[in-house]
């Protein structure tokens, strides 16, 4: 999977497809490109300058990997953790270029993502939350385990400047399914 000893460079997480990789400032017009694409861009506004350059920086409590498909930059992948012991819980956030849509790459890299927070850092509880018209991301997201828990009303501000609902989704460790099913 992807486990990491100090020193030992980046984290990588691997999947039988896709490899995820920290997102490096080199790979930032990639990233621009994916969230640039039109069937991406409606759920996923693009972030400034300053919102692009954070994606290469974990101190904010965000990893942001660049899903590679071979050669090719297929998308972006971002996982978070609340550790609060109270609280605790990691959420992910994921965007593919249309190109690579249907073939089961974005769904891979989500339960690559899954399994090292859940086996590696030892979550036991995974949200996510799309915005609740994007039918197709929910419909994958459903087939991984995750499982609604309600509407979040005027949640985010979408690129046309007007609030939509969000649909927040969890999962439990045990509720995880293998991205072969």
């Amino acid at each position: 999977m992807g486990q990491r000893t100090p020193g030992a460079g980046p984290l990588i997480l691997r999947g039988e497809r896709v490899v995820l990789r920290p997102v490096g400032a080199d790979d930032l017009p990639a990233v621009r490109r994916v969230l640039a694409d039109p069937e991406v861009a409606p759920w996923w506004p693009m972030p400034d300058e300053a919102g692009l350059r954070d994606l290469v920086d974990d101190e904010a409590g965000t990893r942001s990997f660049r899903i590679m498909v071979g050669d090719e930059v297929a998308g972006l992948i971002q996982c978070y953790e609340e550790l609060d012991p109270d609280y605790r819980h990691a959420g992910m956030d994921i965007a593919v270029a249309t190109a690579h849509h249907g073939h089961g790459y974005g769904r891979e890299a989500l339960q690559v993502v899954a399994r090292y927070l859940i086996d590696v850092r030892g979550h036991h509880r995974l949200i996510i939350d799309p915005a609740a018209a994007n039918e197709r991301a929910i419909a994958t997201y459903r087939r991984l385990g995750f499982r609604p828990v309600g509407v979040m009303r005027d949640y985010e501000r979408g690129p046309d400047g007007t609030w939509h609902d969000g649909l927040l989704m969890d999962m439990l460790a045990g509720e995880l399914v293998s991205a072969d099913r």
